[in-house]
């Protein structure tokens, strides 16, 4: 018998937002495959290779585990943290400088040997350039506050602006790197209806 689960709906306070509203949100450890990078993600190959090979190996993992262990789930959507060595210069109109790191949370049944296969898999089949330099790591970012964002990736800066107030109104402080989770695919979705969670810890 298949299980069919679906983790955005299990995670739902994670990965759902409301989109008028800043909430406060205890983010547990969770795994994840991972790929550094920097650049304008509009622009750089070195982005666009990142995206490829961890799709390319989420779904070498999804179907393993389904054959493997008869549980069929979603795979997760993109997510991406942001940042730049200097973060009083990290802004939305200067993407040149910005560095990343692109994510794709993984389910408690993917351990590090079946990663390994997974790896394997994916450089037999595509081998994606990107691949060399994914890593599979938990991340815990703890407390945080989150909003949603409707609309374009470039018109994100006043969300921003209304989550960094929120933070300092409720006297936190900003710590870690800037947070998206990409709910729509951008080769889909209209602009002006991508959704996308804006997320921050605090301390």
């Amino acid at each position: 018998m298949m299980k069919k689960v679906d983790f955005k709906k299990e995670l739902n306070r994670l990965y759902k937002s409301s989109s008028k509203e800043v909430v406060f949100v205890d983010v547990s450890k969770m795994s994840f495959l991972m790929v550094d990078g920097a650049g304008n993600p509009n622009t750089a190959q070195e982005y666009k290779d990142a995206i490829e090979a961890l799709y390319a190996v989420s779904y070498a993992l999804k179907f393993m585990i389904k054959k493997e262990k008869a549980i069929d789930y979603v795979v997760m959507p993109l997510e991406g943290l942001w940042w730049t060595d200097d973060m009083s210069k990290f802004s939305v109109e200067n993407k040149d400088i910005w560095k990343w790191t692109s994510m794709i949370m993984q389910p408690e049944y993917v351990t590090k040997d079946l990663y390994d296969k997974a790896l394997e898999q994916a450089e037999k089949k595509k081998n994606p350039p990107g691949l060399s330099k994914i890593r599979f790591e938990s991340f815990h970012e703890g407390l945080s506050a989150q909003i949603m964002h409707i609309g374009p990736f470039s018109a994100e800066g006043p969300t921003i602006k209304k989550l960094h107030n929120f933070i300092k109104e409720n006297g936190y402080e900003l710590r870690g790197k800037h947070h998206e989770i990409y709910l729509s695919d951008p080769r889909r979705a209209k602009p002006e209806k991508m959704k996308t969670v804006i997320r921050q810890p605090i301390k």
